[in-house]
Protein backbone atom coordinates (compact mmCIF):
# COMPACT_ATOMS: atom_id res chain seq x y z
CA UNK A 1 0.00 0.00 0.00
CA UNK A 2 1.49 3.63 -0.75
CA UNK A 3 1.77 5.84 1.75
CA UNK A 4 1.40 9.72 1.39
CA UNK A 5 2.32 12.38 4.11
CA UNK A 6 -0.05 14.80 4.80
CA UNK A 7 1.30 18.08 6.29
CA UNK A 8 -1.76 20.57 8.24
CA UNK A 9 -1.88 22.79 11.03
CA UNK A 10 -4.31 24.99 12.90
CA UNK A 11 -6.71 26.50 11.02
CA UNK A 12 -5.70 24.63 7.93
CA UNK A 13 -8.68 25.30 5.45
CA UNK A 14 -11.29 22.00 6.41
CA UNK A 15 -12.16 21.14 2.70
CA UNK A 16 -8.54 21.20 1.78
CA UNK A 17 -7.62 19.05 4.63
CA UNK A 18 -10.51 16.41 5.43
CA UNK A 19 -11.48 15.98 1.48
CA UNK A 20 -7.91 14.85 0.44
CA UNK A 21 -7.61 12.77 3.53
CA UNK A 22 -11.01 10.77 3.58
CA UNK A 23 -10.48 10.65 -0.51
CA UNK A 24 -6.91 9.34 -0.49
CA UNK A 25 -7.64 6.61 1.80
CA UNK A 26 -11.09 5.26 -0.33
CA UNK A 27 -8.65 4.81 -3.16
CA UNK A 28 -6.45 2.62 -1.06
CA UNK A 29 -3.56 5.26 0.32
CA UNK A 30 -2.49 5.23 3.41
CA UNK A 31 -2.23 8.87 5.08
CA UNK A 32 -0.60 9.83 7.76
CA UNK A 33 -1.39 13.89 8.52
CA UNK A 34 0.84 15.48 10.62
CA UNK A 35 1.70 19.11 11.80
CA UNK A 36 4.76 20.65 13.32
CA UNK A 37 5.03 20.25 17.15
CA UNK A 38 2.29 18.35 17.16
CA UNK A 39 1.64 13.86 18.46
CA UNK A 40 -0.35 11.33 17.28
CA UNK A 41 -3.77 11.81 18.47
CA UNK A 42 -4.14 15.91 18.73
CA UNK A 43 -6.04 18.17 16.95
CA UNK A 44 -5.72 20.96 14.42
CA UNK A 45 -8.52 22.90 14.35
CA UNK A 46 -9.91 23.83 10.95
CA UNK A 47 -11.94 26.59 9.11
CA UNK A 48 -13.99 27.12 6.23
CA UNK A 49 -13.65 29.64 3.65
CA UNK A 50 -15.99 30.57 1.56
CA UNK A 51 -16.36 32.73 -1.76
CA UNK A 52 -19.00 35.14 -1.15
CA UNK A 53 -18.83 38.22 -3.14
CA UNK A 54 -16.67 39.63 -1.18
CA UNK A 55 -12.59 41.09 -2.36
CA UNK A 56 -11.53 37.35 -0.94
CA UNK A 57 -12.98 34.35 0.82
CA UNK A 58 -14.74 34.53 4.26
CA UNK A 59 -13.49 33.13 7.15
CA UNK A 60 -15.94 30.42 9.60
CA UNK A 61 -14.64 28.13 12.24
CA UNK A 62 -14.45 24.40 10.71
CA UNK A 63 -14.04 21.14 12.53
CA UNK A 64 -11.24 19.45 14.77
CA UNK A 65 -9.06 17.12 12.81
CA UNK A 66 -7.11 14.77 14.47
CA UNK A 67 -3.97 14.42 13.46
CA UNK A 68 -2.84 10.44 13.03
CA UNK A 69 1.10 11.25 13.22
CA UNK A 70 3.37 12.46 15.34
CA UNK A 71 5.42 14.91 13.40
CA UNK A 72 8.66 14.65 15.32
CA UNK A 73 8.49 10.81 13.58
CA UNK A 74 8.30 11.47 10.23
CA UNK A 75 10.93 9.97 8.32
CA UNK A 76 10.81 10.92 4.12
CA UNK A 77 11.74 7.36 2.92
CA UNK A 78 8.11 5.84 4.70
CA UNK A 79 6.39 8.11 1.58
CA UNK A 80 5.46 8.06 -1.63
CA UNK A 81 3.84 11.23 -2.13
CA UNK A 82 3.04 14.62 -0.42
CA UNK A 83 0.24 16.65 0.05
CA UNK A 84 -0.16 19.79 1.81
CA UNK A 85 -2.99 21.94 3.01
CA UNK A 86 -3.77 25.15 2.52
CA UNK A 87 -5.87 28.23 4.60
CA UNK A 88 -3.82 29.65 7.36
CA UNK A 89 -1.54 27.07 7.98
CA UNK A 90 0.91 27.27 5.64
CA UNK A 91 1.50 30.67 6.34
CA UNK A 92 3.34 29.06 9.83
CA UNK A 93 4.27 25.24 9.03
CA UNK A 94 6.66 26.64 6.22
CA UNK A 95 8.47 28.37 9.16
CA UNK A 96 9.53 24.74 10.62
CA UNK A 97 12.92 23.70 9.29
CA UNK A 98 11.96 19.98 8.94
CA UNK A 99 8.57 21.02 6.44
CA UNK A 100 11.24 22.74 4.35
CA UNK A 101 13.67 19.83 4.59
CA UNK A 102 11.04 17.42 3.71
CA UNK A 103 9.78 19.55 0.85
CA UNK A 104 13.06 19.80 -0.69
CA UNK A 105 12.99 16.44 -0.32
CA UNK A 106 10.33 15.47 -2.05
CA UNK A 107 10.28 17.94 -5.00
CA UNK A 108 13.99 16.77 -5.38
CA UNK A 109 13.47 13.20 -5.32
CA UNK A 110 10.60 13.20 -8.33
CA UNK A 111 8.24 11.70 -5.91
CA UNK A 112 4.45 13.37 -6.03
CA UNK A 113 3.74 17.09 -4.20
CA UNK A 114 -0.28 18.70 -4.38
CA UNK A 115 -0.41 22.06 -3.01
CA UNK A 116 -3.61 23.54 -2.75
CA UNK A 117 -4.49 27.11 -2.14
CA UNK A 118 -2.60 29.05 0.11
CA UNK A 119 0.06 25.60 0.42
CA UNK A 120 2.42 27.55 -2.07
CA UNK A 121 3.73 29.78 0.20
CA UNK A 122 5.25 26.30 1.87
CA UNK A 123 7.11 25.60 -1.54
CA UNK A 124 8.10 29.33 -2.06
CA UNK A 125 9.69 29.22 1.52
CA UNK A 126 11.22 25.62 0.65
CA UNK A 127 12.63 27.38 -2.60
CA UNK A 128 11.54 24.59 -5.33
CA UNK A 129 9.26 26.67 -7.68
CA UNK A 130 11.81 28.21 -10.02
CA UNK A 131 11.36 27.54 -12.77
CA UNK A 132 7.52 25.45 -12.05
CA UNK A 133 4.61 26.35 -13.33
CA UNK A 134 1.87 26.31 -10.38
CA UNK A 135 -1.05 27.80 -9.48
CA UNK A 136 -2.10 29.11 -5.95
CA UNK A 137 -4.94 31.23 -4.28
CA UNK A 138 -4.92 34.45 -6.91
CA UNK A 139 -3.63 36.65 -4.34
CA UNK A 140 -0.16 34.43 -4.24
CA UNK A 141 0.73 35.20 -7.67
CA UNK A 142 3.20 37.98 -6.28
CA UNK A 143 4.98 35.54 -4.12
CA UNK A 144 5.34 32.26 -6.71
CA UNK A 145 6.88 34.97 -8.81
CA UNK A 146 9.36 36.49 -7.18
CA UNK A 147 10.49 33.11 -5.47
CA UNK A 148 11.35 32.37 -9.95
CA UNK A 149 7.79 29.93 -10.59
CA UNK A 150 5.36 30.78 -13.11
CA UNK A 151 1.91 31.50 -11.56
CA UNK A 152 -0.68 30.58 -14.09
CA UNK A 153 -4.25 31.87 -13.53
CA UNK A 154 -6.46 28.41 -12.62
CA UNK A 155 -10.14 28.48 -12.46
CA UNK A 156 -10.93 27.37 -8.64
CA UNK A 157 -11.99 24.12 -9.38
CA UNK A 158 -8.78 23.31 -11.87
CA UNK A 159 -5.90 21.64 -11.15
CA UNK A 160 -2.22 22.34 -12.86
CA UNK A 161 0.55 19.65 -12.98
CA UNK A 162 4.51 20.43 -13.75
CA UNK A 163 6.23 17.09 -13.99
CA UNK A 164 5.70 15.80 -10.09
CA UNK A 165 3.79 18.85 -8.96
CA UNK A 166 0.38 19.16 -8.98
CA UNK A 167 -1.41 22.50 -7.52
CA UNK A 168 -4.89 24.01 -7.33
CA UNK A 169 -6.06 27.68 -6.21
CA UNK A 170 -8.82 26.60 -3.67
CA UNK A 171 -11.12 23.67 -2.40
CA UNK A 172 -13.35 23.78 -5.62
CA UNK A 173 -10.43 21.91 -6.92
CA UNK A 174 -10.55 18.88 -4.55
CA UNK A 175 -11.52 17.10 -7.49
CA UNK A 176 -8.63 17.90 -9.85
CA UNK A 177 -5.90 18.40 -7.57
CA UNK A 178 -6.69 14.85 -6.14
CA UNK A 179 -7.50 12.92 -9.84
CA UNK A 180 -3.90 14.13 -10.97
CA UNK A 181 -2.24 13.45 -7.61
CA UNK A 182 -3.47 9.74 -7.75
CA UNK A 183 -2.30 10.34 -11.66
CA UNK A 184 1.12 10.91 -10.34
CA UNK A 185 1.44 8.16 -7.89
CA UNK A 186 0.16 5.67 -10.07
CA UNK A 187 2.83 5.93 -12.50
Amino acid sequence: MKKILMLTGDFTEDYETMVPFQTLQVVGYAVDAACPDKKAGEFVKTAIHDFEGDQTYTEKPGHNFQLNKTFDEINFDDYDGLFITGGRAPEYIRLNAKVISLVKCFMKSGKPVAAICHASQVLTAAGVVCGRTLTAYPALAADVTIAGGKFVEAAADEAVVDGNLVTSPAWPGNTAILREFIRLLEQ
